[in-house]
């Protein structure tokens, strides 16, 4: 070992030229401080850091390096390292930082034998119940492996043509700081080794190109997040200015590279994805059409009644095993729903339009809940098939029972027939004020009429029914709707008056004389031709009792003779001349003394004013009135 003068240089085995910052123990004091004091032991230069000793092979004053190795690991033997050394740990103490360091060694103690492909087991130091192993990472290792521990890291050059303990054998490289420059170029150098620039991460090549994947792309992050926290330390406040524009940079280039990448994304994804939204939603439209039923369906906010599919349709009917009618409409089933109670599915026919008289009676039916109004259990709406399914009314509809063509045979006394009448007139001034839209039956006759066990009646069949706001006075409908013998004469002709819920009024009219009679309005085969508009005969011999007070000798009671005044009271020509529903429930509930006969609505079956006239007059100019055969 020799010492320079006043030079401060010193040499030590095959080390020569030691000089400033680094000086021998023992050099003069302006020779260096104590942080950069290295010893001279048996030829060998040692530096001491944080209690572990490295031989000093090089220094290079020139790119302020130092190479070092550990004393442990210089010749090359089976030994762990005499300390740890970790990026960036020294700078305070020895101004020491990293440069060009490849990666690094990290040795862990395992209890028990781990598959995890990172880990390299070190033979020559394992045990039979401690296995060494070591992992070659770019500075980070991640958590360790269960039952792991960890022991020493120390940095090193990679080179994987030599075992590990040639590679620890062949040292590392640190760089010491001069003084520090106020110079922007000098603190992204400085924090750019410090970072290990961009070689911490890896790029996969696939067939000739650069992928970048996710892990990579984690790691450009993090590396721009270090690199900015190490711009920002204490020791570059002076560089505050560097800072906020690589800040300002950094950002812009992400920024950029998201919008790169989402723009390939979608091309790649999203136009695709595009494309073949639009074709499946054309295929859509081209298997399944939407009509008018389904739209009415699928705008529907809230609907009541369920919904059944034909197969259950099948189901609940016993594939239509027991037929309970068929008109113009389609058929009606008997059939039993899952509950467990009967119900009657009326099966629409395929001919029926466009779903106009579908769509009416699930929607004015479907919202009412009344004791006289039948209950809308579900439908179905599948394909071209349509179906109502109704509560079942065992006693059927009231036509049976008041019409009879031996007219001897009466199924219903007077009693319950007056009965029925209240209750069917309180059923329709409900549909006329109960609900929040007045609901205009227009088919009001004993057909529509059905009776459940106990002879209650019930309201049905709404395919002709009218939603309409009760602040309009006036109902306008593009055609006459209703059933011959029944339609209200404005319905026919206009010039009689508006259509309104007087029209229904009209309609349970002609079912209050149909209840008394016991007979059709319109009865050809009567051998009286004065007879065969029944509304005038009944009204001539009840105008003659009321003159003659002569009630004994009168074909008819007291009961069928108030159903008659109230249903004449019912069918006057003018709208505004009938009742409305709530007077007729009055009526019908009062004594037969106290109602007085109404004015004479028609002279006679041949005048130009009767309703069955009227209607012939008609029916070539108004094609598209609705006509329902009884």
């Amino acid at each position: 070992m020799s010492h320079g003068k006043r030079s401060c240089s010193s040499s030590c085995g095959s080390l020569q030229n030691i000089k400033y910052p680094f000086h021998l123990r023992g050099d003069p004091a302006e020779c260096g401080g104590s942080d950069f004091e290295l010893n001279c032991e048996g030829n060998n230069t040692i530096l001491e850091i944080h209690r572990s000793k490295y031989y000093v092979k090089d220094i290079s004053y020139h790119d302020y390096k130092i190479t070092l190795v550990d004393v442990n690991l210089a010749h090359g033997n089976c030994n762990l390292p005499s300390g740890s050394i970790y990026p960036g740990d020294y700078m305070e103490t020895f101004w020491l930082e990293w440069l060009d360091i490849q990666g690094q060694a990290t040795f862990i103690n395992c209890s028990a034998k781990t598959n995890i492909p990172s880990y390299e087991i070190v033979p020559c130091l394992s045990k039979k119940n401690s296995t060494i192993y070591v992992i070659f990472d770019n500075f980070y290792i991640g958590n360790l492996a269960t039952n792991c521990q960890f022991l020493y890291t120390i940095p090193l050059i990679k080179n994987h043509e030599l075992r590990v303990f040639d590679q620890l054998k062949l040292g590392f490289q640190l760089s010491w700081n001069p003084p520090p420059i106020n110079s922007a170029t000098y603190a992204i150098h400085y924090c750019g080794q410090r970072m290990g620039y961009l070689d911490f991460f890896e790029m996969d090549v696939i067939n000739g190109e650069n992928v970048m994947t996710t892990y990579d792309m984690i790691s450009l992050f993090s590396f721009q997040f270090d690199f900015l926290s190490c711009l920002h330390e204490e020791q570059y406040h002076q560089s505050t200015l560097t800072f906020y524009a690589a800040t300002i940079i950094i950002i812009v280039l992400d920024i950029t590279f998201l919008i790169l990448v989402l723009l390939m994304i979608g091309r790649l994804l999203f136009t695709p994805l595009c494309v073949l939204s639009f074709l499946a939603y054309n295929l859509f439209k081209l298997i399944k059409p939407i009509d008018s039923v389904e739209r009415f369906l699928q705008n529907q906010k809230a609907l009541s009644p369920s919904r059944y599919s034909y197969n259950e349709i099948i189901t609940i009917t016993s594939n239509f095993k027991e037929k309970l009618g068929q008109g113009g409409f389609g058929s009606v089933y008997r059939g039993r729903h899952p509950g467990g109670y009967l119900v009657a599915v009326k099966m629409l026919s395929k001919s029926m339009g466009n779903g106009e008289d579908f769509i009416n009676e699930v929607s004015t039916i479907g919202r009412i809940h009344h004791v006289n109004v039948v209950q809308l259990v579900g439908f179905c709406v599948e394909g071209s098939y349509r179906a109502l399914v109704y509560e079942y009314m065992e006693n059927g509809s009231l036509d049976k029972y008041i019409f009879n063509s031996s007219k001897a045979i009466r199924f219903l006394n007077m009693e319950k027939l007056l009965e029925i009448a209240k209750y069917v007139a309180k059923g329709l001034h409900y549909l006329h004020q109960g609900c929040n839209m007045r609901i205009l039956h227009f088919d009001i006759k004993p057909h529509n009429i059905l009776l459940d066990h106990n002879f209650s009646p019930k309201i049905s069949d709404f395919g002709l029914a009218k939603l309409h706001p009760k602040s309009h006075s006036i109902v306008s409908i593009s055609a006459a709707r209703g059933t011959i013998g029944y339609i209200a004469p404005e319905l026919i002709s206009r010039s009689f008056g508006t259509i309104s819920h007087k029209s229904d009024v009209y309609s349970f009219g002609m079912l209050l004389l149909d209840m008394a009679g016991g007979r059709r309005h319109s009865d050809l085969k009567a051998d009286n031709s004065s007879q065969v508009y029944y509304p005038s005969w009944i009204y001539d011999k009840l105008q003659k009792v009321e003159l003659s007070k002569n009630f004994n000798n009168f074909e008819i009671n007291d009961l069928e003779r108030k159903l008659c005044i109230v249903g004449l009271c019912c069918i006057q020509t003018r709208p505004v001349d009938r009742p409305s529903m709530f007077n007729v429930v009055e009526m019908l509930e009062a004594d037969v003394d106290s109602l007085q006969m109404p004015p004479k609505p028609f002279f006679s079956s041949s005048d130009p004013m009767s309703p069955t006239n009227i209607f012939k007059e008609n029916s070539e100019s108004e094609q598209s009135i609705i006509v329902e055969n009884m």
